[in-house]
């Protein structure tokens, strides 16, 4: 039985799909804010056909980066990278198209973010490979 088994189907699909794009866990949560997100956001449009959730990632990269949503990037690159849907060279070449396209000052957030996702994953790797 998973954990969130006796929540409604929309619900758990929802909250299935938020721990698979963040990649942490995730528990009920409540009010109308939350609601919408996990029924609609995830539950529906993360689970539609036609893109891959690292296409829609992708998409919410640019979007975010074109936006400012300086906030939300450090939880959706460091996600993708986890979930090995960006590696370490798509995040870097990532950087350079944002510099250009979402401006130098934002392209520098995004390197900053990106180049800590890398070393974080590594150092983690190293550790993984002292304890085997």
């Amino acid at each position: 039985m998973g954990k969130f088994d006796d929540l409604p189907e929309t619900r758990r699909r929802g909250l299935e799909k938020m721990e698979e794009v963040y990649g942490f866990e995730m528990t009920d949560g409540a009010g109308d804010f939350f609601g919408y997100t996990a029924d609609h956001l995830f539950a529906d449009i993360w689970n539609r056909p036609g893109l891959s959730n690292r296409d829609r990632r992708l998409l919410l990269i640019g979007l975010l980066a074109g936006s400012g949503g300086q906030d939300v990037l450090t939880i959706q690159i460091p996600a993708a990278h986890a979930a090995g849907e960006l590696d370490d060279e798509a995040l870097r070449e990532i950087t350079i198209l944002m510099c250009h396209y979402a401006g130098w000052p934002m392209g520098s957030r995004i390197n900053a973010i990106v180049e800590d996702t890398i070393a974080k994953a590594a150092k983690k790797r190293a550790r993984a490979t002292e304890h085997e």
